[in-house]
């Protein structure tokens, strides 16, 4: 693996890309923005729209509303989303003001304010904030969201007639012995990425013609870069005329690359880029999109993505020639049987029919739950079953990832990639590594479908996770709608409950008025009147 591209991060951005965008998502927003639905093409893409046009108009006059229509439906939602950044799981950067298209107002994606709540985003149109925290400027980069400029990736990720270490159908293409100078951009972007892997980053720098300034205080890093930095995934190449297109456009004119305290400048027109500590006072912070190499390259070129499961405007942008008629993420894996070492021998297990099978009758396995009741110890077989539903203990690494396929779709709102394993028999009783269940993620997905099909299989509405906390509690404290708290309600979920995260424990009360939810204002009014000073009463 890379340098400048760790196995951690590796794998973030493998899982992003086979749970974040699911296939489904990606044809139904093309579809319907292909009718010139946007709206419905943002609705398939869990893209909430907060402004009508008719306002706009009225508002700012035909001619800005006639230029955001046209913004509007050449939108790709489902591309945005792939192209997101993300946190350090696979999850939505969280509380981000993602600007798309700057007129008289801006066009901006607001991003979700909790990373493991529901991963619903937000169109909104108006005046640019006063403050805009966390702002990440795409006005720039509209080849990451509009399908007028999708080809452009090609080129911007350090690209000429093909794209860097592929041939433009797609297979690898032979790499470069020498320094082939800048007339191709493809053979000069993968020399200069050779160096950088290989860990040769000033030699690296030099082949892409930029000269290093270290200015750092401590005589330590007089002549070795911190090790942050040089593992950072640069596009090398396409630093200067990245910040030069941004220059000119009135972004700014001294841009910074990194986090405190040790940061890259980088000055449009100036081949050079200097290492400082972070003062910040004349800089502007350049977004990852305009610095970094594109994820999916990486990816490509270590075997972690296969072409055909790239979005398929990102597809058609790097490989024209491939030879895929359709692409995108490949669907949820169907679990197989797992080996398990039971009693000296080696057994089967798997999740089907709705349970986790197993060879043992059921009455050997009522005497193991119940000598496991009394405190004794059970193995093989019983061990794992005991993990698979209660998230406590180890499991067999096969069935660890027939677990995260399921918890990961859960976690990125994949209604229909859920439903699918458990139409294929999937045991809906398995619990995470958080001890949480089913009910208790049902807030990031379509519960009016999933929770009467799993109160029906037999989940415990009062269940708790490793904090003591409910699916009630989840729901109230990590976003779910008023609509899933009412339909938990009516499931007999109890409101006299309390979580353990903090020594005293939150109460449903403390998390209404904590996360501001006004939209449960009847609850709360129930809480004080039947449950006055349970919690911390905050």
């Amino acid at each position: 693996m890379s340098v400048s591209f760790p196995p951690d991060e590796a794998a973030v951005w493998q899982r992003v890309r086979r749970y974040a965008v699911p296939r489904w998502m990606i044809e139904q927003a093309t579809e319907r923005r292909l009718a010139g639905d946007w709206r419905g093409a943002c609705a398939a893409a869990n893209v909430d729209v907060a402004f009508d046009l008719a306002e706009i108009a009225a508002e700012y006059g035909p001619a800005i509303t006639a230029t955001l229509a046209e913004d509007l439906h050449h939108l790709a939602p489902d591309l945005l989303r792939w192209h997101l950044p993300r946190n350090g799981h696979t999850t939505v950067g969280i509380g981000q003001q993602v600007i798309l298209s700057r007129e008289n107002a801006v066009l901006r994606l607001t991003t979700p304010r909790m990373s493991e709540g529901p991963q619903r985003l937000v169109l909104r149109f108006g005046p640019a904030p006063a403050e805009e925290p966390n702002r990440v400027d795409w006005s720039a980069a509209r080849h990451l969201w509009d399908v007028r400029h999708a080809a452009d990736l090609r080129e911007r990720c350090g690209g000429g007639h093909r794209t860097p270490f592929f041939n433009a159908d797609g297979s690898p293409a032979d790499l470069p012995t020498a320094d082939p100078g800048r007339s191709d951009p493809a053979a000069h972007m993968e020399w200069v990425t050779s160096l950088h892997d290989r860990g040769e980053f000033e030699a690296a720098l030099t082949a892409a013609g930029l000269a290093l300034e270290i200015d750092l205080p401590e005589r330590r890093f007089s002549t070795h870069l911190p090790r942050q930095l040089v593992r950072l995934p640069l596009a090398l190449t396409r630093l200067e005329p990245e910040a030069r297109r941004l220059a000119e456009q009135g972004a700014g004119h001294l841009f910074r690359i990194g986090a405190s305290p040790y940061v890259v400048l980088l000055e449009p027109g100036k081949a050079w880029v200097r290492v400082v500590r972070d003062r910040g006072k004349r800089s502007v912070e350049l977004p990852g999109a305009f610095w970094r190499r594109l994820p999916d390259l990486d990816l490509l070129r270590f075997g972690r993505l296969a072409p055909e499961h790239l979005h398929p405007l990102v597809r058609d942008a790097l490989f024209p020639e491939h030879p895929a008629v359709t692409s995108g993420p490949p669907g949820p894996e169907l679990p197989s049987p797992v080996r398990v070492r039971c009693r000296g021998e080696w057994h089967e297990v798997c999740s089907g029919e709705g349970t986790l099978r197993m060879p043992h009758r059921e009455e050997e396995q009522r005497r193991e739950r119940a000598m496991r009741a009394l405190g004794g110890a059970v193995t093989g077989c019983f061990a794992v079953q005991h993990s698979w539903t209660s998230g406590i203990g180890r499991l067999p690494k096969a069935l660890r990832d027939q677990r995260r396929e399921l918890f990961l779709r859960v976690q990125h709102g994949d209604t229909p990639g859920v439903l699918r394993l458990l139409d294929a028999g999937v045991d809906p009783h398995v619990r995470n590594g958080r001890q949480r269940t089913l009910l208790h993620m049902l807030h990031l997905l379509d519960h009016e479908e999933l929770l009467p099909r799993l109160l029906a299989a037999g989940l415990d509405v009062e269940a708790k996770d490793q904090h003591q906390r409910t699916p009630l509690h989840v729901a109230v404290g990590d976003g779910g709608s008023a609509a899933l708290v009412r339909g938990l309600r009516a499931a007999g979920a109890r409101i006299d409950v309390i979580d353990v995260i903090d020594v005293e424990g939150w109460s449903l009360a403390d998390l209404i008025r904590r996360r501001e939810r006004a939209d449960l204002g009847s609850l709360l009014e129930e809480l004080d009147r039947d449950y006055p000073g349970i919690g911390l009463g905050a």
